[in-house]
């Protein structure tokens, strides 16, 4: 009897934390958001979702944000979902404690980490208490950083401390009209130098991606969680595993012709079924880094095209260590003219960038594979496409591969013949040795016979080209020497 009356006791104490406030869920719903738990719900397995610490509390009010594991489309994954009906989701030390556990569970365990954020910040009534919270969060998840892939979701306000919660995941996805990711809201902005802005004006979801500040972005709540489970379901459960091969296309397809400045045609006719998950696109898009399959298997695609800006090639570097992380394999597909200096100021940013790309390929272990479709010129060919960078290279008939455009070598290497020859105009001579460069000094025919690139391919072939590299190198082994960490460019 006295165990029963005990168990009536935390019946009623849990149901009373679990069924929240009802004036506050409602005007949740009101601003045109879900609930924490209908969050959950929608982006989990029906009947998956356990809860943990679900009686962790103050004041007879819950912590601000529901924790538990379930499976996504039947692979096991842990996730928290803060609750802005409870002091506006606001971190605090319980709270923090309850996402600390459940860090250590899916650490110990190897299984993927999802956040779902809607926090106005941190419990300020708990002081310093409140920030230390959050550097122990922070401490945690740079640990579990390359261990287990981390996701997280902003659909709410994302303000200070906990919009670098984004920055730690490997994605981020912001909702519009209710996502929302920023230092500082417009109340402490208008108090700090009388700025009125509106907050999606400072953060809302087409701000972030133009800054970089996240991956993805989606029209509606449902949207963004259907993005975090494709992103999942293209990654394996932990850096111990490989990520699951799903044949759904014909391995030989052929390409049709396509133009290579044309990227979105060309990852289409590369990737399975044509489908894949572009990040950062609105986010200096010389550079454009996708997530898709070939043959079965999760390939990252770095899409070079142009002329690369700073942001583009530190944009390159985090899409390849990420990749890494995991062992997905990289293909990079290089039609670039080289980097552009915008200014004379902005070349420190430049060589640190350049570094950071270099540093990225070349240490990264995961299966590397090119494909010159156009031109590769300078730093973009050594990091991405070199023979010491890239496991197998490719190039199609038409490509150039040079340290200079052929225009550049040319005022450097023929411009006395461009003078002496008085039968063409300045432009027709330069035209014509730099057809005469193309031919003898930096066409694919030369470089192959250099061994610069493996092999000169039909493009048509080259989807199957690709995925027979993939199969072969499906079990390299390579690892870096023994270290406690590198010294990434910075």
């Amino acid at each position: 009897m006295h165990n029963s009356q005990d168990l009536q006791k935390v019946l009623e104490i849990r149901d009373a934390i679990l069924g929240g406030n009802e004036k506050r869920l409602k005007e949740q719903r009101e601003a045109g958001k879900l609930t924490a738990r209908e969050r959950v719900e929608k982006l989990v397995d029906a009947g998956s979702f356990v809860e943990l610490f679900a009686l962790v509390s103050q004041n007879e009010e819950g912590a601000g944000v529901i924790t538990g594991y379930a499976t996504i489309e039947e692979r096991p994954v842990y996730l928290f979902a803060q609750d802005f009906t409870v002091h506006g989701g606001a971190m605090g030390k319980a709270q923090a404690a309850k996402i600390l556990k459940l860090l250590d569970m899916a650490l110990k365990t190897g299984a993927p980490v999802v956040a779902l954020l809607d926090s106005a910040g941190v419990r300020i009534d708990e002081g310093a208490a409140a920030m230390s919270a959050y550097s122990e969060i922070y401490q945690k998840l740079a640990r579990m950083s390359g261990v287990c892939p981390i996701v997280s979701v902003v659909l709410g306000p994302c303000i200070g401390g906990a919009a670098l919660l984004t920055q730690l995941a490997d994605v981020s996805i912001v909702a519009e009209k209710v996502g929302e990711l920023m230092v500082f809201g417009p109340q402490v902005l208008a108090a700090m130098n009388g700025l009125a802005v509106k907050p999606e004006e400072l953060g809302g979801a087409k701000v972030a991606a133009g800054m970089g500040a996240c991956a993805l972005t989606a029209a509606t709540e449902d949207e963004a969680l259907l993005k975090a489970k494709q992103v999942l379901a293209l990654l394996p459960s932990s850096n111990l595993e490989d990520s699951e091969i799903i044949d759904v296309d014909d391995m030989s397809r052929l390409l049709p012709a396509i133009d290579p400045s044309d990227v979105d045609a060309l990852v289409a006719a590369l990737m399975d079924g044509g489908a894949s998950i572009e990040l950062y696109a609105a986010y200096e898009p010389s550079v454009r880094v996708f997530m898709g399959r070939m043959g079965g298997r999760s390939v990252g695609v770095v899409a070079a095209s142009g002329k690369l800006t700073a942001g583009a090639l530190q944009k390159a570097a985090r899409f390849v260590r990420f990749m890494d992380c995991f062992g997905i394999a990289i293909i990079s597909l290089l039609n670039t003219c080289g980097v552009t200096v915008e200014s004379v100021k902005a070349q420190g940013w430049l060589f640190k960038a350049q570094s950071q790309l270099l540093f990225a390929y070349a240490e990264a272990t995961a299966p590397k594979l090119a494909v010159v479709t156009g031109d590769a010129i300078g730093q973009a060919y050594v990091a991405m496409g070199g023979k010491a960078n890239a496991d197998v290279t490719y190039a199609w008939p038409g490509a150039v591969i040079s340290a200079l455009t052929p225009e550049a070598a040319v005022a450097v290497l023929y411009a006395d013949e461009v003078k002496a020859d008085k039968t063409l105009s300045v432009e027709e001579a330069r035209a014509k040795y730099a057809d005469e460069y193309v031919e003898k000094v930096a066409g694919a025919v030369n470089a192959a016979k250099d061994g610069m690139v493996d092999d000169i391919i039909d493009p048509a072939r080259t989807r199957a080209m690709l995925i027979s590299a993939l199969e072969m190198l499906s079990s390299k082994r390579d690892s870096n020497p023994p270290k406690k960490h590198d010294n990434l460019p910075m």
